[in-house]
């Protein structure tokens, strides 16, 4: 770290005196002449560009030479000219309000630099290019303030993200203006949309309430990503990428550019295949992008855009001991008990070990099934007990239209299915200690599993009943969705916007026998509409375990009001929502031969929010936001799906949240710096858990009025003395942490199948909020040689780091007894550096360019926790069932950073 300060320091001295020359000029609007406040102009294939300021100017400083000048401003067409740089150049532009330009970023309410009192960062497609090399589309987001994201056990699409300390069910993520957050429990799967950073045009993080005018909950934040529009230009381009661990990946993009000034199209399709870096960690992925467009005329315009990725890949789920993966690291560690390491055997495979595969012998030919499909498994000499597939197509179709100069009116119609599940065990198998075989943790011995169930006759058939199985637990899904919003532009100063958001969708989850491991059948007795022998004999693809479905009903109203002066900006939103949930259980009889059902009632909630911007002078502007949110409570707080039964209608869950910031442009607009304070406080948080509270037997713990305050600062800063060097910087330093202990409830049903409650109370007030560190630091430094290379370092720093905690754990069974108010373990801080290249070959052949490039993560080689569990339930050191030290690095579950690991490859555009 010290050395690349050093460098970075050296590069900067030097730098500042290099520019020979500058451009200078005002952006307007064509039709009316005012200034265009924000307005995005940059030096195309560079780095070099500014904002325009209240009075629409920008400069930006540049050497002389030849350029490509582009201004792009949400709602007007795109320019660009070329110009030619020597001493002080002038340029202007007088945009084109155009009602069909960017028209997908108007959906998604991105918010506009200069105008918009949030706090945010963009991520444009050039970066994506820059940073990402095919990791998941988080984790490119590290860089920015308060965003952390990890692979977590490093299975393609196995991410998650957490913004301000809220993880992603508290952050609203959005593609092309639509939430895709699941509808049940908020979470995100990104395996689902594996194609979508090939086709990213850029990614906007507002953190906090944010702008967006939509009736849904981001506490954390929004994630708007927006993927290539229609293109105005044809072309192709080919992308070949090859990685560690056999990764191979293949990327085909075609546009046909715009045709008879009305149509265009846009498609892309990918391929990805690889054996993982973390041990069976395998994926195999399709992906696709489909976009199109048609100006129907001057005032309306169709979009439809689909996109989708089948896939199956291996899954590495299971946290581990420390000294699971390296006893050395776990050693070296403080607060690592020593004699804990004969508890936890090294596993040969170190920092790449994965709990969740096991060998099995080529001679089993049992085939595999997912619904009637039957197959043979991925690989004739392993299993995995963790493998994930699914597909979950979207499509959108877009109508905008002009109803008159200042009225408009933007429609999405959309569509996601899904289709998929993960894999696991079932009844009763046979695991590594049961033939012998050492390890730090269990898995399935697949061969003594199988030679279990067939010996295992069933002497009423005659036939081997499996004991055991793998089981698929599916999750099918339909979704429609329509959101519209009229804008009116009330005058020059003064827009409105109402609109409405309205979901239903429609879940079956159910589990499947997928592979019978060696028998003819599996006995299973659960279903109440099972009456005959013969009928709970299972088959591949037959149900077992639970059927249930779902549906979620989703209607949301919002209106919004934006200000804006000289100087000034302002904007409020108010919304409100209603959600209902049913739940039918296609396995238990009611008692008249009809399935058990539950209906929701409608459940409400509003938010408020607003913000101010003040703008100082031409380089420096203030904000501030606020706002009152309500969360309506998730499926499993509403409707206990495992006993069928109501929950006890938990509160609407309430965010109150204030934000304030500056940013400055200064040194000749060299030097951009922003900063922020936010201070969020989360009211009547509730947590539905389930509870395991004897062998097989769980109970579910609903904990509720638990308070927790979110507050801290970020910052943001880049500087290019010159076109040969550009240093950014990002950071946040938060506190995050519980202000009121909980009441908690178990509730199950009884022998008499009576829901019984217990309540306990729960001591949790001042515990620090964990999994996400509550210190961040970035800082990248970037050389461009000579035209066309590119060299980049980035060095991530992580601090104030604690492990996730359950609140169950905390729970205060015997009032007389001392609770346990101990913080969670504090996991040692970490720097993590990257390395990315790429090189514009200085040729084309007839007009088809060349580009190479190269990424290398973690590039020391680091070893780090990056995702860890408290007082772990399975792999804590424990003496007698008991922890022997509660909140210390023996007692906790953890993921491992992945280790150094590389991808490179060849572009080739048209």
């Amino acid at each position: 770290m010290k050395k690349l300060i050093l460098l970075v320091t050296i590069f900067t001295l030097l730098a500042g005196s290099l520019y020979a020359g500058s451009i200078a000029g005002k952006v307007t609007a064509k039709e009316s002449g005012q200034a265009l406040m924000g307005a995005n102009v940059y030096l195309k294939g560079t780095t070099l560009g500014a904002a325009t300021d209240e009075d629409g100017m920008f400069y930006i400083k540049a050497e002389d030479g030849d350029y490509t000048i582009v201004c792009d401003y949400v709602g007007y067409s795109v320019q660009q000219k070329n110009i030619t740089v020597k001493g002080d150049t002038k340029v202007n532009f007088a945009m084109t309000e155009y009602l069909f330009a960017k028209t997908i970023e108007v959906m998604a309410d991105r918010a506009i630099d200069r105008v918009t009192p949030v706090a945010y960062s963009n991520i444009d497609k050039e970066q994506m290019a820059v940073q990402l090399g095919s990791r998941d589309i988080p984790m490119v987001m590290n860089t920015t303030p308060s965003v952390y994201a990890t692979q977590q056990g490093g299975g393609a699409g196995d991410a998650r993200v957490n913004v301000r300390g809220f993880n992603q069910r508290n952050v609203a993520i959005m593609i092309n203006g639509v939430p895709v957050n699941d509808m049940e429990n908020g979470w995100v799967y990104w395996s689902n949309w594996d194609g979508v950073g090939d086709a990213t045009a850029s990614i906007q993080m507002q953190r906090g309430l944010s702008a967006v005018n939509l009736a849904t909950p981001s506490i954390g934040g929004t994630m708007n990503i927006i993927t290539d529009p229609t293109a105005q230009k044809a072309g192709f381009s080919f992308k070949q990428e090859y990685g560690t661990a056999n990764f191979l990946k293949s990327t085909l993009q075609a546009s046909s550019g715009l045709i008879d000034n009305k149509f265009a199209f846009n498609a892309l399709v990918v391929r990805k295949t690889g054996d993982g870096q973390i041990d069976k960690t395998w994926t195999d992925a399709w992906a696709y992008y489909f976009g199109a467009s048609w100006n129907i005329n001057e005032d309306n315009r169709l979009e439809l855009y689909a996109i989708g990725a089948p896939q199956r890949h291996g899954q590495n789920l299971y946290k581990q001991n420390i000294a699971a993966y390296d006893s050395t690291y776990a050693k070296s560690l403080s607060d690592y008990d020593p004699a804990a390491i004969n508890s936890f055997k090294e596993a040969s495979a170190g920092r790449l070990y994965n709990e969740n595969w096991g060998p099995v012998s080529a001679s089993y030919k049992g085939k595999q099934a997912v619904g009637s499909s039957t197959f043979d498994r991925y690989d004739p000499n392993f299993l995995n007990e963790r493998e994930n597939f699914y597909h979950k197509p979207q499509i959108n179709l877009n109508y905008y239209s002009n109803l008159s100069k200042n009225l408009n009116l933007s429609t999405i119609l959309y569509y996601s299915g899904g289709t998929g599940g993960g894999t696991g065990t079932y009844g009763s198998m046979k695991y590594n200690y049961h033939i012998g075989v050492p390890s730090p943790s269990r898995f399935v011995a697949w061969d003594a599993t199988i030679e279990s169930n067939q010996a295992n006759i069933d002497t009423t058939t005659g036939q081997a009943a499996s004991k055991g199985i793998i089981r698929n637990s599916r999750n099918d899904q339909s979704t429609f969705g329509a959101i519209a919003k009229l804008n009116w532009k009330v005058n020059d100063n003064l827009k409105t916007t109402v609109g409405i958001d309205w979901r239903t969708a429609t879940i079956d989850h159910y589990r499947e026998v997928r592979d019978l491991l060696g028998g003819e059948y599996f006995i299973y007795t659960g279903n109440d509409f099972d009456t005959t022998p013969e009928s709970q004999r299972k088959g591949l693809g037959d149900k077992i375990a639970y059927n249930n479905t779902n549906t979620v009903d989703w209607i949301g109203g919002f209106a919004q009001a934006e200000y804006t002066l000289d100087k000034l900006s302002a904007y409020a939103t108010a919304g409100y929502s209603m959600v209902k949930y049913s739940y039918t259980d296609h396995f238990t009889d009611t008692g008249n031969g009809k399935e058990l059902k539950l209906t929701s009632d409608n459940i409400p909630a509003f938010q408020v929010k607003g913000g101010v911007m003040y703008r100082i002078n031409e380089g420096l502007d203030a904000y501030t936001n606020f706002g009152y949110v309500q969360k309506v409570p998730i499926f499993d707080n509403v409707i206990d799906d495992r006993n069928g039964v109501f929950a006890n209608n938990p509160e609407n869950e309430k965010f109150t949240s204030f934000e304030g910031g500056v940013n400055w442009v200064g040194l000749e607009r060299q030097l951009t710096i922003k900063g922020s304070f936010y201070y969020t406080m989360w009211q009547d948080r509730a947590l539905p858990r389930s509870v395991q509270t004897s062998p097989g037997v769980f109970d579910i713990f609903f904990l509720t009025g638990l308070n927790q305050t979110h507050m801290g600062v970020e910052f943001e800063a880049a500087y290019q003395p010159m076109r040969m060097f550009r240093l950014d910087l990002a950071g946040s330093v938060g506190n995050w942490k519980t202000v009121t202990d909980a009441t908690g409830q178990y509730r199950a049903l009884d022998s008499n199948g009576q829901l019984t409650t217990t309540t306990y109370e729960v001591a949790v007030k001042d515990l620090k909020i964990g999994d996400a560190p509550q210190t961040q630091i970035a800082i990248a430094g970037t050389v461009f040689p000579v035209e066309g290379l590119m060299a980049r370092v980035v060095y991530k720093y992580f601090a104030s780091y604690y492990a996730d905690w359950s609140p169950e754990s905390r729970i205060i069974y015997d009032a007389s007894a001392t609770p346990d108010r101990g913080q969670s373990w504090q996991i040692p801080n970490y720097g993590v550096m990257d390395f990315h290249a790429s090189y514009l070959l200085p040729f084309d052949v007839s007009g088809v360019k060349f580009k190479l490039f190269a990424h290398v993560f973690n590039a020391l080689d680091e070893e780090y926790v990056q995702d860890a569990v408290d007082n772990s339930k399975y792999n804590a050191y424990k003496v007698n069932h008991e922890i022997v030290n509660p909140h210390k690095a023996d007692a906790a579950e953890v993921f491992l950073g992945q280790p150094r690991f590389f991808n490179l490859g060849l572009s080739i555009v048209y």
